[in-house]
Formats: C-alpha cells, sequence, structure tokens
C-alpha cells in the first residue's frame, strides 16, 4: 500500500507542476479544478513544491467574486537543460529553463578533427552558453545532442556520420558525458526535428507525422501514435536508402544510398552539370529556375517526384497526416509546390505538405524537448516512465518563420 500511496503521489506531483508550468500563475483551487485532485492534496503538493524551491507565490487572483486566493508559477532559474546541434560544420548549443524559455544561444564552427575534439568542444561550448546567460553550470541538469548519423545505444557510438570523424569508432556519448559533466542523450538529428516540429511547429496539432529532411542528404524523422521511431538498430528514416533514384545494386548505392544520390543536393549538381555542361551550386539552381533555364526546371522537377515518391512510401506504411520537409533543399518553397503536384498524380491519399516553421532550429527545439521532458520526468515524476509529460510550447520567437 505504500509503495501504491507514493506511486499515486509522484502521478499527482507531476500533473501539479505540468498544469503550473501551462497555465501559471495558477491558484490551488483552480489548480484543483484542472487536475482533478482534493484541496487538500493539492495544497500539500503545493507547499512540498514550494518549499524545495520549485514553485513561488506570484501574487493573488482579482476580478472574482469573494476573497482574493494566492496565485503560484514556476521558478524557472531551478533548472535548466542544454540542447545541441552537431552538424558537419557547425555546433548550436541553447540553454532553456525549467519555464521552457531559451535564455541563451552560441553557434560555433565543428572541429574538424573530429572525436574526442568535437566532444570537448561541444562540452566547452555548453558551460560558454550558460555563462552568456550567467546560469550556474550547476543548475544544468541533463542535456541532449542532436548528432547527423545513428547512435549506438550500446557502444555509445555514432554510425552513418561521414561528416564528423571518427565519431563511429568511439563512445561518443560517454565523452560527451565527460565532458558535459551531467547526464546527455544522444539522439539522431532528424527524430529531433521531428519532435521539435510536432513540439512547438507547425505540427503541434498532429499525432501522425514526418519531418523529411533534404540537403546534402536525406533523412526523416517519422512519429507514429506521439511517438518517434527508431528501429530495430535506430536506423528508422534513413530514407536515403530507399532503393529508387539511382541504381540501388550499384556499390555506391550501399554508401550513400540510391536515392540520395540522386535527390540529394550532390545528385541535382551532377544532373545540372549533365544536361548543361557546366557546374553550379544547388542554391543557383533555384535562382536559373526561376530565370527560365530549362535545366534547372527539370532538374527540380526531378527532384520534387523523386521526393514525391518518397513521401508516398512513408504514406504508404505509416499513414501519416502531414509531412514536414526541411533541410537547405527541403524548405524551399519553390519545391513545395511541385512535390505537391507531383504527390497527387502517384498517390491517393491526402498528405499535407508544409514546410518546416523552425528552420534549421528544429533539431535544436527537439533536443529541448527531450531535455526537458528527462528533467520533468527526474524531478517531479521520480523517474517513473509511465508518466505523459505535456510541456509548454517552447518561448523562442526568434526561432520560428526561419524557413
Amino acid at each position: 500500500m505504500i509503495g501504491s500511496k507514493n506511486l499515486s503521489r509522484q502521478f499527482s506531483r507531476s500533473a501539479v507542476v505540468q498544469a503550473i508550468a501551462s497555465t501559471g500563475p495558477i491558484s490551488r483551487a483552480s489548480l484543483a479544478k484542472q487536475v482533478g485532485l482534493s484541496k487538500q492534496t493539492i495544497s500539500e503538493i503545493v507547499s512540498d513544491l514550494e518549499n524545495d524551491g520549485w514553485i513561488t507565490e506570484s501574487g493573488r487572483t482579482a476580478g472574482h467574486v469573494g476573497r482574493s486566493a494566492t496565485t503560484y508559477e514556476l521558478v524557472p532559474s531551478a533548472a535548466f537543460v542544454c540542447a545541441v546541434d552537431l552538424g558537419g560544420t557547425k555546433v548550436r548549443a541553447a540553454i532553456i529553463d525549467l519555464a521552457c524559455t531559451v535564455v541563451a544561444e552560441l553557434t560555433e564552427p565543428t572541429d574538424a578533427r573530429g572525436g574526442v575534439d568535437v566532444a570537448q568542444q561541444i562540452g566547452r561550448l555548453c558551460r560558454k552558453t550558460a555563462a552568456t546567460a550567467d546560469v550556474d553550470w550547476s543548475k544544468v541538469m541533463f542535456a541532449t545532442v542532436g548528432v547527423p548519423g545513428v547512435p549506438d545505444q550500446v557502444s555509445g557510438s555514432v554510425r552513418m556520420a561521414p561528416n564528423i570523424d571518427k565519431i563511429d569508432a568511439m563512445d561518443f556519448a560517454g565523452a560527451l558525458e565527460k565532458e558535459i559533466g551531467c547526464g546527455v542523450q544522444v539522439e539522431n538529428d532528424v527524430n529531433l526535428a521531428a519532435i521539435g516540429e510536432q513540439w512547438s511547429g507547425c505540427a503541434s496539432e498532429v499525432d501522425n507525422m514526418a519531418f523529411v529532411s533534404l540537403g546534402t542528404g536525406i533523412g526523416a524523422g517519422i512519429i507514429v501514435g506521439g511517438q518517434i521511431i527508431r528501429g530495430a538498430l535506430g536506423a528508422a528514416g534513413e530514407l536515403g536508402f530507399l532503393p529508387f533514384g539511382a541504381d540501388p545494386f550499384e556499390p555506391g548505392s550501399l554508401k550513400t544510398g540510391a536515392l540520395e544520390r540522386q535527390a540529394g543536393s550532390f545528385g541535382m549538381i551532377n544532373r545540372y552539370a549533365d544536361l548543361a555542361g557546366k557546374n553550379v551550386e544547388v542554391k543557383d539552381l533555384f535562382d536559373l529556375a526561376q530565370a527560365g533555364d530549362e535545366h534547372a526546371d527539370s532538374v527540380l522537377e526531378e527532384t520534387a517526384r523523386l521526393v514525391a515518391r518518397l513521401v508516398a512510401t512513408i504514406g504508404a506504411v505509416v499513414d501519416p497526416s502531414m509531412v514536414v520537409l526541411g533541410g537547405s533543399i527541403g524548405q524551399r518553397r519553390e519545391l513545395q509546390k511541385r512535390i505537391e503536384i507531383a504527390l497527387a498524380a502517384c498517390f491517393p491519399n491526402p498528405i499535407d505538405i508544409k514546410r518546416s516553421e523552425l528552420g534549421d532550429h528544429a533539431a535544436l527545439v527537439g533536443s529541448a524537448a527531450v531535455g526537458l521532458a528527462h528533467l520533468h520526468h527526474k524531478i517531479f515524476a521520480a523517474g517513473l516512465n509511465n508518466v505523459d509529460i505535456d510541456l509548454p510550447q517552447l518561448s523562442a520567437p526568434a526561432w520560428k518563420g526561419v524557413a
């Protein structure tokens, strides 16, 4: 019975904190109505949270009949998480407080030496970012690091990350924990981008969606029933390896992926070179197509048809209501309409196609979501895995509308 009471108390404590985070400032009476607990239980939980320094009095209710009541809100500076987005050319770090507000963000070029040097760089950057907001590092309790590859949960290495040297041959996760000095979760960056868009982006109203990143590489983060799909080896969503585009049986397709060889940035550049007899950058293809270059238009049209086949494949397997396009190519407005037209011609069910609302911050927002959910589990639900964490949207308006 004691264990059962403690379990119930942890569920109740977590529900109260989430209500305060989402609605606060809020009174005890309003908490009791919203959470469905007795006023006595609410008073006990609120008193404990206040004594522990997690919430504080914020004022009194006004405009109501009868006596006013004390209202409570989270103490945002009571704890923080660090969100990191590691890419082949740059690494971003952000510090987010308990109330889901970004208090600092810094970016550096990624250390070209890779391996342990990158782990050390991330540790330094995280601390530097916290210092810019005068955050005591001892209050940073968890970090989530997005990586452009597949984290191996057994070895701690990161597979399929060709743009960052040596992290496939070491315990990268362990090195990060050593350098950062707190618990660390390493996650695929496209999975995090999907989580970010569902939490605080254009997919916040849907439970079944996919984030498709189109750039140098191609990948997808797939969410079904509100849960990210990782697969047996953590490689779910590596859609660059879909067996169309280039010949999937050519040796090069085992390394890069048949679809990625054609629909990725290098494939687009090579196709244009074959047609026009000259080399251009990917960004130039869009300008050339706009100016009436028939070869550039042909490349964009073929790329859109390949991406439509990719989206149709996702639709046939997991039936998402929305697909969000991101990455340097995917979030181009000129490609979206072409993809929508091609998809309607090859797939019978409607799928809403959106461009990323969070742009190149999508993975960082997802890192924040994972870190904050972990923090709330650990602090307020005693690590109970069966407690659903419903966080308010991230407060970082400068990160939105950048696509």
